[in-house]
């Protein structure tokens, strides 16, 4: 009997592969009201840069760091823009490792489209978290990422690490 694994939100990622993106919701989720950060998946605020869930993500928690500033080169940040992402990377791994223990993590930024960037005009931090297996024929033969728990459910178990941080 063949299983089926039913991932209906890769659907819009699929979809919007080959469709220009309108807007960077870079930008645009952190300028909504904090009061609708569970819905832009905005994790935590900094001064200059924010954490979000990656609305696609490679694994369960994966991490994404960015300035506020709609900026492509990590040479055009200032410094306490430097700092603050740092410091947001630091304490998502933290975060990670309390709630999920993880055995290793991707930690890196994709610079241009030719290095894999998404959004290649804004940059931003991933933070994968790994567990040994973690990639197996669903992902080398089957393309397919299974991942084991919903967003919402990731956002509610992460973002308190961030609160009590603050």
């Amino acid at each position: 009997m063949v299983e089926r694994l039913w991932t209906p939100w890769r659907m819009s990622y699929i979809k919007g592969l080959n469709e220009p993106a309108e807007g960077c919701f870079l930008c645009e989720h952190p300028k909504r009201d904090p009061s609708e950060d569970v819905e832009t998946l905005v994790v935590a605020r900094g001064v200059h840069a924010f954490v979000i869930l990656n609305l696609y993500p490679y694994n369960t928690g994966h991490l994404v760091v960015a300035p506020y500033a709609h900026v492509g080169r990590y040479q055009g940040l200032d410094l306490e823009t430097r700092a603050e992402i740092d410091a947001l990377v630091a304490q998502g791994l933290t975060a990670l490792e309390d709630e999920y223990a993880p055995q290793g993590f991707n930690v890196g930024m994709n610079l241009g489209r030719v290095a894999g960037a998404g959004v290649p005009d804004h940059l931003h931090a991933h933070i994968v978290p790994r567990w040994g297996g973690d990639a197996n024929f669903m992902t080398t033969i089957g393309e397919t990422k299974v991942l084991p728990e919903a967003l919402a459910d990731t956002y509610a178990r992460i973002r308190p690490h961030f609160d009590a941080a603050r």
